[in-house]
Protein backbone atom coordinates (compact mmCIF):
# COMPACT_ATOMS: atom_id res chain seq x y z
CA UNK A 1 0.00 0.00 0.00
CA UNK A 2 1.36 3.43 -0.94
CA UNK A 3 0.33 6.73 0.59
CA UNK A 4 1.56 10.22 1.35
CA UNK A 5 2.12 11.73 4.78
CA UNK A 6 2.38 15.39 5.74
CA UNK A 7 3.60 16.85 9.01
CA UNK A 8 3.05 20.60 9.32
CA UNK A 9 5.75 22.06 11.55
CA UNK A 10 6.13 25.61 12.79
CA UNK A 11 8.60 26.51 10.03
CA UNK A 12 8.22 23.96 7.23
CA UNK A 13 6.09 21.22 5.72
CA UNK A 14 7.49 17.70 5.91
CA UNK A 15 6.17 15.27 3.29
CA UNK A 16 6.77 11.54 3.08
CA UNK A 17 6.02 8.87 0.47
CA UNK A 18 5.32 5.53 2.11
CA UNK A 19 5.34 2.06 0.62
CA UNK A 20 3.89 -0.54 2.95
CA UNK A 21 4.34 1.83 5.88
CA UNK A 22 8.04 2.35 5.11
CA UNK A 23 9.27 5.86 4.31
CA UNK A 24 10.92 5.74 0.88
CA UNK A 25 11.05 9.42 -0.12
CA UNK A 26 10.73 12.75 1.67
CA UNK A 27 10.47 16.44 0.88
CA UNK A 28 10.81 19.52 3.13
CA UNK A 29 9.05 22.57 1.72
CA UNK A 30 8.13 26.07 2.95
CA UNK A 31 4.65 26.75 4.27
CA UNK A 32 2.11 27.23 1.49
CA UNK A 33 0.85 30.71 0.66
CA UNK A 34 -2.05 30.26 -1.77
CA UNK A 35 -1.86 27.01 -3.74
CA UNK A 36 0.21 23.91 -4.44
CA UNK A 37 2.23 25.36 -7.33
CA UNK A 38 5.41 25.85 -5.26
CA UNK A 39 5.66 22.14 -4.44
CA UNK A 40 8.08 19.88 -6.37
CA UNK A 41 6.44 18.42 -9.51
CA UNK A 42 6.81 14.80 -8.40
CA UNK A 43 5.15 15.60 -5.07
CA UNK A 44 2.27 17.37 -6.84
CA UNK A 45 1.82 14.29 -9.02
CA UNK A 46 1.59 12.04 -5.97
CA UNK A 47 -0.97 14.40 -4.40
CA UNK A 48 -3.22 13.83 -7.37
CA UNK A 49 -3.12 10.05 -7.10
CA UNK A 50 -2.48 8.94 -3.50
CA UNK A 51 -4.30 9.28 -0.18
CA UNK A 52 -2.81 11.99 2.05
CA UNK A 53 -2.56 11.67 5.82
CA UNK A 54 -1.57 14.69 7.88
CA UNK A 55 -0.57 15.93 11.31
CA UNK A 56 -0.30 19.60 12.14
CA UNK A 57 0.70 22.07 14.84
CA UNK A 58 -0.11 25.15 12.70
CA UNK A 59 -3.89 25.77 12.41
CA UNK A 60 -3.61 28.32 9.57
CA UNK A 61 -1.70 25.87 7.37
CA UNK A 62 -4.14 23.10 8.31
CA UNK A 63 -7.06 25.21 7.12
CA UNK A 64 -5.32 26.18 3.87
CA UNK A 65 -4.32 22.62 2.95
CA UNK A 66 -7.83 21.41 3.75
CA UNK A 67 -9.06 23.75 1.01
CA UNK A 68 -6.47 22.58 -1.51
CA UNK A 69 -6.51 18.80 -1.24
CA UNK A 70 -8.29 16.02 0.71
CA UNK A 71 -6.46 15.11 3.93
CA UNK A 72 -7.16 12.59 6.69
CA UNK A 73 -5.83 14.32 9.81
CA UNK A 74 -4.27 12.29 12.61
CA UNK A 75 -5.02 13.05 16.25
CA UNK A 76 -3.24 12.04 19.45
CA UNK A 77 -5.82 9.28 19.81
CA UNK A 78 -4.43 7.75 16.60
CA UNK A 79 -0.96 7.29 18.10
CA UNK A 80 -0.26 4.00 19.93
CA UNK A 81 1.45 5.53 22.95
CA UNK A 82 0.13 5.87 26.51
CA UNK A 83 -0.32 8.77 28.90
CA UNK A 84 -0.32 11.50 26.20
CA UNK A 85 -1.73 14.75 27.59
CA UNK A 86 -4.29 16.66 25.47
CA UNK A 87 -2.07 19.63 24.54
CA UNK A 88 1.01 17.58 23.60
CA UNK A 89 2.15 18.51 20.10
CA UNK A 90 1.33 15.69 17.72
CA UNK A 91 4.75 16.12 16.10
CA UNK A 92 6.40 15.32 19.43
CA UNK A 93 4.22 12.22 19.85
CA UNK A 94 4.99 11.01 16.32
CA UNK A 95 8.70 11.57 16.91
CA UNK A 96 8.55 9.44 20.05
CA UNK A 97 6.72 6.67 18.23
CA UNK A 98 9.21 6.74 15.37
CA UNK A 99 12.20 6.76 17.71
CA UNK A 100 10.95 3.97 19.94
CA UNK A 101 9.98 1.77 17.01
CA UNK A 102 13.36 2.25 15.32
CA UNK A 103 15.77 2.42 18.26
CA UNK A 104 13.81 0.74 21.05
CA UNK A 105 11.88 1.78 24.15
CA UNK A 106 12.62 3.60 26.44
CA UNK A 107 14.14 6.53 24.54
CA UNK A 108 14.60 10.28 24.63
CA UNK A 109 13.96 12.48 21.58
CA UNK A 110 15.59 15.92 21.34
CA UNK A 111 14.01 17.92 18.52
CA UNK A 112 16.00 20.96 17.40
CA UNK A 113 13.23 22.72 15.51
CA UNK A 114 11.67 26.16 15.86
CA UNK A 115 11.22 25.08 19.46
CA UNK A 116 13.83 22.88 21.13
CA UNK A 117 11.96 20.04 22.79
CA UNK A 118 12.84 17.08 25.00
CA UNK A 119 10.37 14.19 25.06
CA UNK A 120 10.84 10.84 26.77
CA UNK A 121 8.96 7.55 26.68
CA UNK A 122 9.41 4.50 28.91
CA UNK A 123 9.66 0.79 28.16
CA UNK A 124 5.88 0.40 28.35
CA UNK A 125 5.38 3.08 25.64
CA UNK A 126 4.09 5.56 28.21
CA UNK A 127 5.05 9.24 28.04
CA UNK A 128 7.52 10.15 30.79
CA UNK A 129 7.39 13.89 30.05
CA UNK A 130 9.64 16.55 28.62
CA UNK A 131 10.44 20.22 28.22
CA UNK A 132 10.17 23.04 25.66
CA UNK A 133 12.35 26.09 25.09
CA UNK A 134 13.00 28.44 22.13
CA UNK A 135 15.04 26.85 19.37
CA UNK A 136 18.49 28.13 18.37
CA UNK A 137 17.34 30.31 15.48
CA UNK A 138 14.49 31.73 17.54
CA UNK A 139 16.94 32.72 20.28
CA UNK A 140 19.21 34.47 17.79
CA UNK A 141 16.23 36.24 16.21
CA UNK A 142 14.78 37.40 19.53
CA UNK A 143 17.98 39.24 20.47
CA UNK A 144 18.07 41.19 17.21
CA UNK A 145 14.35 42.00 17.31
CA UNK A 146 14.05 42.91 20.98
CA UNK A 147 17.21 45.00 21.42
CA UNK A 148 18.28 48.30 19.87
CA UNK A 149 21.80 47.51 18.71
CA UNK A 150 22.45 43.76 18.73
CA UNK A 151 22.83 42.38 15.18
CA UNK A 152 20.80 39.68 13.48
CA UNK A 153 22.84 36.47 13.47
CA UNK A 154 22.80 33.04 11.93
CA UNK A 155 24.22 29.82 13.31
CA UNK A 156 28.02 29.72 13.01
CA UNK A 157 29.62 26.67 11.36
CA UNK A 158 31.90 26.07 14.36
CA UNK A 159 31.68 26.81 18.05
CA UNK A 160 32.98 30.31 18.87
CA UNK A 161 35.30 30.99 21.82
CA UNK A 162 33.51 30.72 25.14
CA UNK A 163 35.04 34.02 26.28
CA UNK A 164 34.31 36.19 23.25
CA UNK A 165 35.89 39.49 22.26
CA UNK A 166 33.35 40.45 19.57
CA UNK A 167 29.60 41.01 19.84
CA UNK A 168 28.80 38.39 17.20
CA UNK A 169 30.85 35.73 18.97
CA UNK A 170 29.45 36.76 22.35
CA UNK A 171 25.89 36.22 21.10
CA UNK A 172 26.71 32.92 19.40
CA UNK A 173 28.70 31.63 22.37
CA UNK A 174 26.17 32.77 24.93
CA UNK A 175 23.35 30.93 23.21
CA UNK A 176 25.23 27.84 22.07
CA UNK A 177 27.19 27.02 25.21
CA UNK A 178 24.12 27.57 27.39
CA UNK A 179 21.90 25.41 25.17
CA UNK A 180 24.52 22.66 24.84
CA UNK A 181 25.08 22.47 28.57
CA UNK A 182 21.32 22.29 29.08
CA UNK A 183 20.98 19.47 26.56
CA UNK A 184 23.88 17.62 28.19
CA UNK A 185 22.20 17.94 31.59
CA UNK A 186 18.89 16.60 30.26
CA UNK A 187 20.66 13.65 28.64
CA UNK A 188 22.50 12.65 31.81
CA UNK A 189 19.38 13.00 33.92
CA UNK A 190 17.59 10.77 31.43
CA UNK A 191 20.34 8.16 31.63
CA UNK A 192 20.13 8.22 35.43
CA UNK A 193 16.49 7.19 35.04
CA UNK A 194 16.88 4.91 32.02
CA UNK A 195 20.53 3.80 31.80
CA UNK A 196 21.98 3.25 28.32
CA UNK A 197 18.67 3.95 26.56
CA UNK A 198 18.78 5.59 23.10
CA UNK A 199 18.92 9.39 22.79
CA UNK A 200 17.99 10.64 19.33
CA UNK A 201 18.45 14.14 17.88
CA UNK A 202 16.15 15.30 15.11
CA UNK A 203 14.70 18.50 13.62
CA UNK A 204 16.02 21.27 11.42
CA UNK A 205 18.96 22.05 13.70
CA UNK A 206 19.50 18.42 14.69
CA UNK A 207 22.60 18.03 12.53
CA UNK A 208 24.21 21.20 13.91
CA UNK A 209 23.37 20.31 17.50
CA UNK A 210 24.70 16.77 17.09
CA UNK A 211 28.03 18.06 15.78
CA UNK A 212 28.38 20.72 18.47
CA UNK A 213 27.44 18.28 21.25
CA UNK A 214 30.01 15.69 20.19
CA UNK A 215 32.63 18.42 19.87
CA UNK A 216 31.89 19.84 23.31
CA UNK A 217 31.17 16.54 25.08
CA UNK A 218 33.23 13.77 23.42
CA UNK A 219 32.13 11.33 26.09
CA UNK A 220 28.71 11.20 24.42
CA UNK A 221 30.39 9.57 21.44
CA UNK A 222 28.17 7.08 19.67
CA UNK A 223 25.66 7.05 22.51
CA UNK A 224 23.51 9.64 20.78
CA UNK A 225 21.96 9.23 17.34
CA UNK A 226 21.02 11.69 14.60
CA UNK A 227 17.84 10.88 12.67
CA UNK A 228 15.96 13.56 10.75
CA UNK A 229 13.11 11.23 9.72
CA UNK A 230 11.65 10.38 13.13
CA UNK A 231 8.33 12.20 12.82
CA UNK A 232 7.61 10.78 9.37
CA UNK A 233 8.72 7.31 10.48
CA UNK A 234 6.21 7.59 13.32
CA UNK A 235 3.48 8.56 10.88
CA UNK A 236 4.22 5.47 8.78
CA UNK A 237 3.71 3.27 11.85
CA UNK A 238 0.35 4.76 12.84
CA UNK A 239 -2.66 2.58 12.05
CA UNK A 240 -5.03 4.08 9.47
Amino acid sequence: MTRLGLVIGNSRLHWGYFQGGVLSQRWDTPHLCHDLSALPPDLRAYLGSLSLYGASVVPSQTALIDKLTPVAWLTLESIPLKNLYPTLGIDRALGLLGAGSKYGFPCLVIDGGTALTFTGVDRGRSLVGGAILPGLRLQFLSLSQQTATLPEMTLPPILPPRWAKTTDEAIAGGILYTVLSGIFDFIWDWWRRFPNSPVILTGGDGTVLSGFLKNQYPELGERIHLDLDLVLVGMGICPF
